[in-house]
C-alpha cells in the first residue's frame, strides 16, 4: 500500500496548495456539516467530527469557517441538506472502485460520476459489487526515516496497531475500525506527529497492471475526486512508488 500512501500525501499536499482550495474547502465543509448532523457538534463525544476537524485544519480551514460548517450540522445556522452516498463500480482493465460521496442532488452526482467512468473505460456497478474486495481499517501515516521511523512504528505496535509497514519513507499504521480512536490517542499523547489519520477501506489483494495503464487509471481516479460531490475514491489498484515517481513527473 506504500504507493497508494505515498500518492495520497502528494495530493493532499497538493490540493492544500493549488487553485482548487477553494473546492477542497467546500468538500470538507460539507464533511463537517453532513459529520455533525449524524452525531452532533461536540468532538469530544463526536470522535469522527474530530477527524474532520483535524483534516480542515491541516488544509488550513479558518476556525470561523470549521464552526459555521458544524453549526449548520447542528441546525444553529440554516443550510443545503447534503447526504452521503457510496457508489461502487469499475475502472478501465477491470480495477475495483468504491466512491463516497456528499451531495444535495442525487441525480446530478450520479450522472455525473457515471459520465467520468463511462468516458474513461469504466461503469458503474450494483450496491456491495466490490465492497467485498476491501477491508474497513483505521490507518495512520506518518512520515519518517531510518531509526526514527523504527520507533514510531514500535510506538504503534505498543498501543495497539494490527500492521505497520515502513517504505519509501513512510510508516503506515493499520488498525480495526473499533481501535483506531485509541491508537490514534496514544501516539497523539506521546507527540507522534501525523500525516493523516482516518477510517478507510483496504484492498484485500492488489490489481497489478503496466505503467501505462496504471497512470492511466490515477489520471481517472483525480478526475473522479476532482467532481465536487465525490469526497473519497479507493480502488484496489497496485501503484508503486516508482509508477507515482513517473505521475508526478508528468505532471509536473
Amino acid at each position: 500500500m506504500s504507493g497508494h500512501s505515498k500518492w495520497s500525501t502528494i495530493k493532499r499536499k497538493k490540493a492544500a496548495t493549488d487553485a482548487k482550495k477553494g473546492q477542497l474547502f467546500t468538500k470538507i465543509a460539507r464533511e463537517l456539516t453532513v459529520t455533525a448532523r449524524q452525531g452532533g457538534g461536540d468532538p469530544d463525544v463526536n470522535f469522527r467530527l474530530r477527524l474532520v476537524i483535524d483534516k480542515a485544519k491541516q488544509a488550513n480551514m479558518s476556525k470561523d469557517s470549521i464552526e459555521r460548517a458544524i453549526k449548520r450540522g447542528t441546525g444553529e445556522i440554516k443550510g443545503e441538506v447534503f447526504e452521503e452516498i457510496r457508489y461502487e463500480g469499475y475502472g478501465p482493465h477491470g480495477t475495483a472502485l468504491i466512491l463516497d460521496a456528499l451531495t444535495d442532488n442525487r441525480n446530478r452526482a450520479v450522472a455525473d460520476i457515471r459520465h467520468l467512468l463511462t468516458r474513461n473505460g469504466g461503469s458503474l456497478g450494483e450496491t456491495g459489487s466490490v465492497t467485498w474486495l476491501f477491508d474497513q481499517k483505521g490507518l495512520i501515516i506518518i512520515e519518517a526515516d531510518g531509526e526514527e521511523a523504527e520507533e514510531f512504528a514500535l510506538q504503534a505496535i505498543d498501543a495497539g496497531a494490527d500492521d505497520v509497514r515502513i517504505e519509501n519513507g513512510l510508516v503506515e499504521i493499520y488498525t480495526p475500525p473499533a481501535d483506531f480512536q485509541k491508537v490514534k490517542e496514544t501516539l497523539e499523547r506521546e507527540g507522534v506527529p501525523f500525516s493523516s489519520a482516518e477510517i478507510t477501506m483496504v484492498p484485500k489483494t492488489l490489481t497489478q497492471l503496466g505503467e501505462k495503464e496504471t497512470i492511466q487509471i490515477m489520471h481517472l481516479i483525480e478526475a473522479l475526486e476532482g467532481q465536487e460531490d465525490v469526497r473519497q475514491v479507493y480502488s484496489n489498484l497496485d501503484i508503486s512508488a516508482e509508477v507515482v515517481d513517473s505521475y508526478e513527473y508528468e505532471a509536473a
